[in-house]
This record gives C-alpha cells, structure tokens and sequence, in this order.
C-alpha cells in the first residue's frame, strides 16, 4: 500500500467511522426466595471506580473491549482516542465486524495510528478472503490452526519488530486484524 492509498485510507476511517455505542450491563440477578419468614438483608453493591460497565462474554465488542483496558487508559492519557468503522477485508465487508482506528483526530492527518478489528467469519469466507488478498499481492503462512495473511513487505509503510505490515489472523471462525502482526497480541477478543 502506498503512502497515499494508507493516508487515504485513514482519512476514509476518519470519515466513515461510526459514533461508538455503549453496551449495556447484564440485568441483576433476581434473589432466590427463602423459607424463612424473617426479613432478608441484602447488601449495597460495592461503588466502582469505572462508570463503563464491565464487559460479558455475550457483549459485543467495541474500541474500548476489543483491546486491554490499560493500553486504552495509555492512548487516551496522550490524547489518542478511537473511531468505529465497519470491517472490509478486501473488497468484501464483513457484517457484524468491528475496526477501529486508534489516533489523535486533533492533529492534521498522518500515517500514524493504530488499526485493531475483529469479527467473527465462517471457514467459506475466511477462504474467499484470503485468496482475494492473497491476488493483491498479500502473502498468506499457515500456523498451527491459523492462517496470516500479511501486506507484501514491498508495500508495507508501517512494520512491526519482525517486518510485518497490516496482518490478518484467521482461526476459530473469526478473524482478528492489526496495522501489524505484533499489534494481534493486544487483541483480547471475545473475552471469555
């Protein structure tokens, strides 16, 4: 991907990011009856020092849950703040799929960000996706009980440690992307 593609890309995330929706608790559970007759004292739920509720294995992913809590604390501590776009691998929208772009939306436009996505993917599209970036030009290795699929080397304007660009991991009927390989390891969905 070229400068101007990856600088265009990130501007179309910019402006097609969707405004994040907050998720809902799960319901309090109902006490169960006793067979006494003497009144039942129920404690005071303990206050908490975060006003997001805390994520359930049903909930949806969002910015916020699909990375670690203090990784969000860090970006938002130096200004970075997300924006939620639908997922595209390819030409292809992945419905349901969550991408987010980690960046400091105050400042002019630059390459600098951090892309993390995640959507749950039957093993048919996961197929045809791979083989659609893999004829751009994407370079596909097999690990145990996972597929990567990397932005050629030649591309690539942002690399992680080892030399990888945006990857995509696909195992387990999902797929999970990054603006690196390394950047998958902070990927912490669906919690479980």
């Amino acid at each position: 991907m070229t400068a101007p593609r990856l600088l265009g890309a990130a501007a179309a995330l910019a402006l097609s990011a969707l405004a994040l929706s907050g998720c809902a608790g799960a319901p309090e559970a109902t006490p169960e009856p006793t067979t006494s007759s003497a009144p039942t004292e129920v404690a005071a739920p303990e206050p908490t020092t975060s006003s997001k509720p805390a994520p359930t294995a049903a909930a949806d992913p969002t910015c916020e849950t699909l990375i670690p809590a203090d990784v969000v604390a860090d970006y938002e501590s130096v200004g970075v703040t997300s924006q939620q776009s639908p997922m595209y691998i390819g030409s292809t929208e992945v419905k349901n799929g969550i991408l987010c772009m980690w960046a400091n939306f105050d400042q002019p436009a630059s390459d600098s960000g951090q892309i993390y996505g995640w959507a749950k993917l039957s093993d048919a599209a996961a197929k045809d996706a791979q083989d659609e970036l893999v004829d751009e030009g994407w370079v596909l290795e097999e690990a145990d009980d996972a597929v990567y699929v990397t932005e050629s080397p030649d591309t690539a304007l942002v690399t992680d440690d080892d030399g990888y660009g945006m990857t995509y991991l696909f195992a387990d009927g999902q797929v999970k992307v990054a603006d690196t390989k390394q950047g998958l390891l902070l990927i912490e969905w669906p919690k479980g």
